[in-house]
């Protein structure tokens, strides 16, 4: 597993700052205007980089409304939708991707897509893009997969309802392919999903049984699965935003506005530091504090040759006697001078 690679600027992996994605997805409600203000919106809260989906609701199903076609889950937020109405609504048209990538690099974030078939992932590559994103429901989907790791950019693939096999083909498909920056998030394809769903140990599973590096796409609302998930060694987040939810959009509902993007950005910066290395001892920001420690006193004065008792030895703060430990083997003992009281024990 390399610990960490390089995508434009920004450095992607173990020792590295959370590599934070925020999903635009349909947030941009059909206007342009309102796409390249969630980039701004989304580079002033301080996020890496800035994601869109490429596809049109043709490369993605068919206009048919019969069973399978259609929505039919009362829990779900587009219940009663076709599949062709719902992605024809929610895609980003691609005559704006030039001008969302643009705004990116001059807001100084990391735009990028996921491709949905060859020809979007043809279309990227005219556009230049850094790296590419799966999508959970595509990680099945071997012969995109090989198509996009034959650009040789760094990849990220959702592992969203995927088994062992299935994440193992889709790894494997992959590397085979070419490529060789890859990282998988943990995600769970529930929207909104609940923090009970998340399985954050999976993290630790995926990048021990994969050799990659691993991230969370988090569906969740808030921002405490993700501090946790990079407390335990999640190098990307993605979540999907919005300007605000109350504007609606297919995904507002369960997208971050930029008060709260700006604090995710904050803390996972914090927990990532936070987590550190194994140590023991005091550390180099403790050592002012050593002196605070019990250690052992003479409490009461006390002449040349006179023994200590429990009386004339305690175990007080300061820190500068000798160490409490030894307490049983001093007392009885005499001491070889005067001493005043409140003089640290020594041997």
């Amino acid at each position: 597993m390399k610990p960490a690679f390089r995508v434009s600027d920004r450095s992607v992996g173990l020792g590295a700052p959370p590599f934070i994605i925020a999903e635009m997805s349909g947030n941009h409600n059909g206007s342009l205007d309102r796409a390249l203000a969630i980039v701004d919106a989304a580079a002033a809260s301080g996020v890496s980089a800035l994601k869109i989906q490429t596809y049109t609701a043709d490369t993605m199903t068919i206009a048919v409304d019969r069973p399978g076609f259609k929505i039919t889950d009362p829990m779900s937020l587009w219940n009663g939708r076709t599949l062709h109405d719902l992605y024809h609504e929610a895609h980003t048209p691609w005559e704006w991707h030039k001008a969302i990538f643009d705004r990116c690099r001059q807001k100084g974030v990391i735009g990028f897509s996921t491709p949905f078939d060859a020809t979007a992932v043809d279309f990227l590559e005219n556009l230049r893009v850094p790296l590419y994103k799966i999508a959970s429901f595509e990680n099945i989907d071997i012969p995109l997969i090989q198509r996009v790791a034959a650009t040789k950019k760094p990849m990220i693939i959702s592992t969203g309802m995927a088994t062992t096999d299935e994440i193992g083909e889709a790894v494997a498909a992959a590397r085979k392919a070419g490529c060789r920056d890859l990282v998988l998030l943990k995600c769970t394809s529930a929207y909104p999903a609940q923090p009970s769903s998340a399985n954050l140990s999976t993290i630790a599973d995926l990048r021990q049984r994969f050799g990659c590096l691993v991230g969370v796409s988090d569906h969740t609302m808030g921002t405490a699965v993700s501090i946790a998930a990079v407390a335990l060694g999640a190098v990307a987040i993605e979540k999907h935003f919005t300007i605000r939810r109350q504007d609606g959009g297919v995904d507002s509902a369960f997208s971050m506005e930029p008060d709260e993007m700006s604090a995710l950005v904050r803390d996972a910066g914090a927990a990532s530091v936070s987590v550190g290395v194994p140590t023991y001892g005091a550390s180099k920001a403790e050592k002012g504090s050593l002196i605070f420690r019990r250690s052992l006193y003479v409490v009461r004065d006390m002449k040349k040759g006179e023994r200590l008792t429990k009386e004339s030895l305690r175990s007080i703060r300061p820190g500068y006697g000798l160490a409490p430990k030894f307490y049983s083997g001093l007392i009885g003992r005499a001491v070889k001078r005067d001493v005043a009281r409140g003089t640290p024990m020594s041997w």
